[in-house]
């Protein structure tokens, strides 16, 4: 079949995946945010299936026009800690850099929905030397986070020149992409590309974001597989979504095809306050459950940390579970992987 996205209603009706009847209720949430569903992602859907995880991520709905009271458009304050456009510098040791606006495919819960899509406000020429130099004027910057958008949706012509402007900047230490086109489009990670990512002088890391273990078919594993062939380093990052993921089983094999696939499961993100998203929130202890499930049962190569990106750019913190206990008498105890709960240090006199 032909390699083509879908970006309208009517491409997703040919397609089998909204009923004709539900184009006029769609045409209000295109208005607002982009559609692109690739072919890949597509051949991936069980259309048997009620509710597909790969549909639910890449097909919109209706209920994306629902916004609650709590929801914003800059649910972690981007903005804030903008000092130039397209940059982000939040942490003292990396910024991140937004320096392209489009994806392969637009998640339907993503936390910048009302920022990407074609018609993007994009960084130009000017917008990435600005960077650049803000980059340069700061010593303690020591990575650098290309997002967006999808940064390796770029030619590699472009991602060229900009690592080498990056390669130039000496307390650059690490470029990090933030990337869902190994699973997306896993037939855009050419030789080409990986060849343009294995050549800087700084250390590429790729994060490479997937929410399904179905996600990580053979192609897109070929795809991570020429990344990490040329040595380098992928890890994992992946949101935690109501009726996509937030099923135990469906954690562990997601995290286990990511480890296979030279894949370091690295965050578990818990959703943010995007606008249009509620119908993929799951309460913080429903998440706090999960790793303290996936905690006694996978290998710890495919355990994440499970994170809060804190409304209003405060950065993210660690919200998994905790296993301490302090008692008022000022004793300490600690909970196993099977709920029993132990004294810390242990003592003979007395149970725990």
């Amino acid at each position: 079949m032909q390699n083509t996205t879908a970006t309208t209603p009517a491409a997703l009706v040919s397609e089998r995946l909204v009923d004709s009847a539900d184009v006029d209720a769609l045409k209000e949430v295109v208005e607002k945010y982009a559609i692109a569903a690739p072919r890949h992602m597509i051949d991936l859907i069980d259309q048997s299936a009620r509710n597909d995880p790969i549909a639910m991520q890449i097909v919109p709905s209706a209920a994306e026009l629902v916004i609650s009271s709590d929801e914003r458009p800059d649910p972690i304050g981007d903005h804030t800690f903008s000092p130039v456009k397209g940059l982000v510098h939040r942490y003292p040791d990396r910024v991140l850099l937004k320096v392209h606006s489009a994806c392969a495919v637009y998640c339907r819960f993503c936390f910048r929905r009302e920022m990407v899509g074609p018609s993007g406000d994009a960084m130009d020429e000017t917008d990435i030397t600005a960077a650049l130099a803000y980059i340069e004027d700061r010593p303690d910057i020591w990575e650098v986070i290309l997002t967006g958008g999808d940064p390796l949706v770029l030619s590699p012509q472009r991602l060229t020149k900009l690592l080498d402007a990056l390669d130039q900047i000496d307390h650059v230490q690490v470029v990090r992409f933030h990337t869902r086109l190994p699973v997306a489009a896993p037939d855009r990670i050419t030789d080409e590309l990986v060849g343009v990512l294995s050549k800087p002088r700084a250390t590429v890391y790729v994060a490479i974001h997937s929410n399904h273990a179905r996600e990580l078919s053979d192609d897109a594993v070929a795809a991570c597989d020429r990344l990490a062939g040329a040595g380098i380093p992928l890890v994992g990052q992946t949101v935690l979504l109501k009726g996509v993921n937030d099923q135990a089983a469906s954690l562990e094999d997601l995290f286990r095809a990511m480890v296979r696939a030279r894949i370091t499961p690295y965050y578990l993100h818990h959703p943010d306050l995007a606008p249009g998203t509620s119908h993929f929130r799951v309460p913080i202890e429903a998440g706090q459950a999960l790793m303290k499930h996936l905690l006694g049962n996978v290998s710890g190569l495919a355990l994440p940390t499970y994170m809060l990106d804190i409304p209003g750019g405060y950065g993210k913190v660690p919200v998994g579970p905790s296993y301490l206990t302090t008692t008022d008498d000022g004793l300490t105890r600690v909970e196993d992987i099977n709920g029993k709960t132990h004294r810390y240090p242990p003592s003979d006199s007395g149970p725990a």
